[in-house]
């Protein structure tokens, strides 16, 4: 098995699990380097450092225990590495007598301090307790104080949100009642309320961290949807125990706020919005210190981000600490060679708001020298020269300065009109959109026709206007046949011109018109050109001609006004549907009124068809007899009770999957067999292709309107085809044919 390296899969999970599954039958010489680079990777992964850790206790190599936990304990605060922990404390302790229990205890105080809020910490309290209650006593004040001692726990470990909650407060009932009845019965007391809002955090706490994988790695985001699940539990989890659900005092809450972020961390240690949300918490609450700290580990984590280097900066800065940003800044710049513009520029304003003009100048001087200064380092310091130092002459030499470097960028040279435009210098304006267009390609100076169009409407006469308006179609259409029918002035140049804002000189109609007009032109004009003959002359094909008149010019929406809510309890046409209704049962086969007459009464317009089914197959309804005397025409769906007798038709009908008709004695129903159902696929396959099935294999109507329809596409199918393919009004399956 490879070693994760760089690249696409350094982050590779299933490798990284079969790899560390793979060190744990190794020794431990082999083991160390493989857990290392695994540990490299995930630094967070409780579970890589535990098996880490229990290979050293293994075989006993303390030293190196205690330098493992060392780097891990603190930034992987989970439950079963931190009992890893207690029991080799327990262990080294074990055999120095009183010296070793104080050990164990502080130890156990220790890891109660920073994991004691863990949901699943319930067995380290216990633990604990079973620690202290097996402490010797030699006389009666070190059993008052060992009783004392266990009390404090109990008494902490009840008003935490544990999976144990309640078990540790039936054995705080039994410890109390054990020392002394008439002291317990205050005591429980006092404590119940603090419990009973304990337990009912623990419940709403339970459905947050229910949700959380406590076996995920800490990757970078990939956008996966498993990821982005996971980050919202966190979010979730963290919002819940910023409320305060347990009214405790702000200091207890702020711990676990602060643990449930540590724990968050191990998970999304990849994610800088996770890092800026917990120093900013730690900020707005006054604790700039821990918030410092708090980002400089987001660093170490992640040393690629501006971001958070950017937050970094901005908090330092906002607390006076100058020099401290400063460095910051540098850090971002480095050498200065691959320093990107954005950097610059950044730079270059914090020098001005915190040492002044001539640093911040000094500096863009020496930024101007770099292979990678970009226009935009030049826009930004001109803007800054202009709007804080109220020197437009030295935005101006700025701009023109670079305009040496920048006339190839058609941002640039907008940005500098704007300027200028700010300036009220029009002569200057017409002069350097002159200089543009003259350098410019075509496709490059769309935006540049554009606002210089725009200027001219706002600072120019109307001869200027059509004059330059004139000059940029020639300029991006061309003069040749192409262009001809695009130079032609049209009425889109008059509300160019005599719009202002969103202020239109026609209505939104009059816009879409026009807009379908230009389209159909341009469609025309394509199709002239396709048809075109060899001689010059233009032959436009009719159909082509007719494709696009043809196109409609407007959109037709239905009436919403006459639109109304459907209700089944009130409904004023009600009366005239049912005597509808009545006149066709009139005309309708004894069969088929026998058969409506069973079905279900239903509200709505789409009812349940299970239990409109099911209420079917349940009917003892027998078929009916139809058609003319002698011809027996009873039609079986495959289901027993189930008439499939059409309307009309013809006196014919066979069983699905039968070659020959079939008469059923009135008084029988057919039950499904396996040899029908081969037959029925039989049938099937050799009429699977006959287009009179599309019709004839829908269910039956239950509507007025669908039974005409339903008439008429058979009778049509009947009389072009000259066959009839009959489906079950239940199933749809095809169930005969006559020829």
């Amino acid at each position: 098995m490879e070693k994760p390296s760089g690249g696409a899969d350094k982050y590779n999970v299933e490798a990284a699990e079969i790899l560390a599954n793979e060190a744990q039958h190794l020794p431990i010489a082999e083991a160390t380097p493989i857990y290392e680079q695994l540990l490299l990777l995930f630094p967070t992964s409780a579970k890589f450092w535990r098996q880490y850790v229990e290979a050293h206790m293994a075989v006993n190599n303390d030293e190196a225990i205690k330098q493992i936990f060392s780097r891990c304990l603190l930034n992987c605060l989970q439950i079963p590495l931190w009992r890893c922990y207690i029991r080799f404390i327990r262990k080294v302790n074990d055999k120095k007598g009183m010296e070793g229990q104080e050990e164990t205890r502080k130890a156990f105080d220790f890891m109660l301090n920073y994991v004691g809020a863990d949901i699943a910490s319930g067995p380290v309290w216990m633990e604990y307790i079973s620690f202290l209650k097996s402490l010797p006593a030699i006389n009666a004040q070190e059993e008052s104080h060992r009783m004392t001692a266990v009390r404090k726990v109990y008494q902490k470990a009840i008003v935490t949100p544990t999976h144990h909650i309640e078990q540790l407060w039936k054995d705080y009932e039994n410890f109390e009642n054990s020392v002394s009845r008439q002291l317990a019965k205050g005591l429980i007391s006092e404590y119940q309320p603090k419990y009973n809002s304990a337990r009912a955090v623990y419940r709403e706490r339970k459905k947050y961290v229910d949700e959380i994988d406590w076996n995920m790695l800490a990757v970078p985001p990939s956008g996966s949807c498993k990821e982005e699940m996971q980050w919202i539990a966190w979010k979730k989890l963290l919002s819940f125990e910023k409320g305060n659900p347990q009214r405790i005092d702000a200091a207890s809450s702020n711990k676990r706020v602060i643990f449930t972020y540590e724990q968050c961390l191990m998970y999304m240690y990849h994610y800088p919005d996770v890092w800026y949300d917990y120093a900013t918490w730690h900020a707005k609450g006054g604790s700039i210190d821990t918030a410092i700290k708090v980002f400089q580990r987001s660093l170490k984590a992640l040393p690629d981000s501006e971001m958070l280097r950017y937050a970094y900066a901005e908090l330092e800065e906002s607390r006076g600490a100058i020099q401290a940003a400063k460095k910051i800044y540098e850090s971002i710049l480095g050498d200065g060679v691959n320093a990107t513009s954005l950097a610059h520029i950044q730079f270059i304003r914090f020098l001005r708001r915190t040492e002044g003009v001539e640093a911040a100048r000094k500096y863009f001087l020496d930024a101007r020298k770099s292979p990678s200064c970009t226009y935009h380092v030049y826009v930004a310091y001109a803007t800054m020269a202009f709007c804080l130092d109220k020197d437009p002459k030295m935005a101006h030499n700025v701009f023109e300065a670079g305009l040496k470097r920048f006339m190839h960028e058609p941002v640039y040279i907008l940005e500098y009109a704007d300027f200028l435009t700010r300036l009220n210098d029009d002569q200057n304006i017409r002069a350097l959109f002159e200089r543009a267009l003259s350098t410019l390609k075509p496709e490059e100076s769309v935006e540049i026709w554009k606002k210089f169009t725009q200027f001219e409407q706002t600072y120019g006469d109307l001869a200027s206007m059509l004059k330059v308006e004139q000059r940029r179609k020639e300029a991006l259409f061309g003069a040749g046949e192409d262009g001809t029918a695009a130079l032609e002035s049209n009425l889109q140049d008059v509300v160019s011109r005599y719009s202002y804002m969103d202020l239109w000189p026609c209505t939104s109609n009059d816009l879409d018109h026009l807009s379908r007009q230009e389209w159909l032109s341009k469609s025309l004009n394509n199709k002239l050109e396709k048809s075109a003959l060899p001689n010059g002359m233009a032959r436009l094909d009719k159909a082509s001609m007719q494709s696009v008149s043809s196109t409609p010019t407007k959109v037709v929406y239905p009436d919403t006004s006459k639109m109304v809510v459907y209700d089944p309890k009130h409904n004023p046409a009600a009366g005239a549907g049912t005597n509808a209704f009545d006149e066709i049962l009139k005309a309708a086969p004894p069969a088929l009124v026998a058969f409506l007459a069973n079905l279900p009464a239903v509200e709505g317009p789409t009812p349940n068809v299970d239990i409109v089914l099911s209420i079917c197959l349940q009917s003892d309804q027998l078929p009916g007899q139809s058609g003319k005397a002698g011809n027996p025409t009873p039609l079986q769906s495959g289901k027993a009770g189930i008439p499939a007798q059409l309307p009309s038709g013809p006196a014919t009908s066979e069983l699905s999957g039968s070659s020959k008709p079939h008469p059923v004695p009135s008084g029988l129903s057919l039950k499904p067999t396996s040899n029908r159902n081969y037959g029925k696929r039989k049938e099937f396959d050799r009429q699977e292709d006959d287009d009179t099935t599309t019709v004839q294999s829908q269910p039956l109507p239950r509507d007025a309107f669908r039974i005409r329809q339903y008439q008429k596409a058979r009778a049509s199918s009947t009389s072009q085809t000259g066959s009839v393919s009959y489906g079950s009004a239940f199933s749809g399956d095809l169930s005969g044919s006559t020829g």
